[in-house]
């Protein structure tokens, strides 16, 4: 942090990075959920739709704010989850909550309860898109 940046600190740090990760995987303490680099491939293709997503349901929100007589509905809905792993069901429940207008309340063993603003966002959340792709994600190694 000290604003030099030679090639030599920078390749000192790139290098004992590279140590800390062998040493790491030599003592067996390195595991796919702690470190979901076999996730890279996946979350490529994922991460274009989830943002689109993402913004989508940012006009939404603010068009309700800003137009009182659009309807807010909240409800609390349970959906499920068909991740194989606890890491997949993760990453779809903190998908949901960045989502804006749904808040994933609750997690179960392949169920979430999901907290919407309004009808048409726990549509979204049912109509199992969003589960479909983090499976697919999850999926790819």
């Amino acid at each position: 942090m000290s604003g030099i940046y030679t090639g030599l600190l920078l390749g000192l740090g790139v290098l004992s990075c590279l140590v800390v990760v062998a040493v790491c995987r030599r003592m067996k303490i390195v595991d796919p959920e702690g470190h979901p680099i076999h996730l890279a491939l996946g979350m490529m293709r994922y991460m274009p739709w989830f943002l689109w997503a993402v913004i989508k349901a940012n006009i939404d929100v603010v068009r309700r704010i800003l137009h009182p007589r659009l309807p807010m509905a909240p409800r609390v809905i349970r959906v499920e989850a068909s991740q194989k792993t606890h890491l997949g069901q993760v990453i779809y429940a903190n998908s949901i909550t960045l989502t804006p207008g749904t808040v994933a309340v609750e997690t179960d063993e392949g169920t979430i309860d999901v907290h919407a603003l309004t009808r048409e966002s726990a549509e979204e959340v049912r109509s199992g898109d969003m589960d479909r792709r983090v499976t697919d994600m999850e999926g790819e190694r």
